[in-house]
């Protein structure tokens, strides 16, 4: 019977696994470089890149832009059932957030903003999109829809700088109440590449999302959003009881 060879990749994969499990590579460090992984594993550059491009696909590892690659922080997270913004999360996670917004402008709804935010031909929508960073790294790309009659001038406001939401609740009276969301995998490609700093065919999360908001008595649908996560900086939870 023919012997089996490991191949030197997945030895490099297994003994940095080994070192992140026994904290000899700690949570949200730097690993050593590239060249300082060859001198360690005595391996060519092929296979280092190899098993650490394997190790990130895994969440194992996070590569940053510019910085190096890092053991990924696994107790990352934004629960699925909560309704707090993306700016609040960040804060939480203990980083600091950043917004920058590409596009903020009134425009008449389309069909489908029509049917999602029960409104009439001839309504309008203030259309936002931005991206959201934590610490400086882009995270999120969120193109966000609200009803304009019930938000007017609220173009006026600069969203790099203060939080839709708070600007809902406290300008305009709006309680938010609930929402519905879907979310699926996809594959980063052209201008939300770009955006994010991730590599063509990367996985992402996509969010789609109605929120319903209590003003004057009623409960409306006051916001749909669409948001691309980028997968190897943040993850999602469910905390189940029984």
């Amino acid at each position: 019977m023919m012997g089996f060879t490991v191949p030197k990749y997945y030895q490099v994969k297994k003994a940095i696994v080994e070192k992140i499990n026994n904290e000899e590579f700690r949570i949200g460090e730097m690993i050593p470089s590239e060249r300082e992984l060859i001198a360690m594993f005595d391996v060519s550059r092929i296979t280092v890149r190899k098993a650490v491009e394997e190790l990130a696909q895994e969440g194992y590892l996070v590569k940053v832009q510019g910085k190096g690659t890092f053991v990924k922080d696994d107790s990352r997270g934004q629960s699925l059932f909560s309704l707090t913004s993306c700016t609040q999360d960040i804060i939480r996670l203990g980083m600091v957030p950043t917004r920058k917004v590409l596009s903020a402008e009134v425009i008449p709804a389309d069909k489908a903003r029509l049917r999602v935010l029960n409104l009439f031909p001839g309504d309008e929508v203030f259309k936002l999109q931005r991206i959201y960073c934590a610490d400086g790294e882009p995270i999120n790309y969120t193109t966000t829809y609200l009803p304009y009659k019930l938000f007017k001038n609220i173009e006026k406001n600069d969203f790099s700088r203060v939080s839709l939401y708070e600007t809902i609740e406290k300008a305009y009276g709006v309680r938010i109440v609930h929402a519905k969301r879907t979310i699926e995998a996809v594959l980063a490609h052209d201008e939300i590449r770009e955006y994010l700093h991730v590599d063509d065919g990367i996985p992402l999360l996509l969010f789609r999302c109605t929120t319903w908001g209590i003003l004057n008595d009623r409960e409306l649908p006051i916001e749909t959003f669409k948001c691309f996560y980028r997968s190897d900086q943040f993850r999602f939870y469910i905390d189940q009881v029984k």
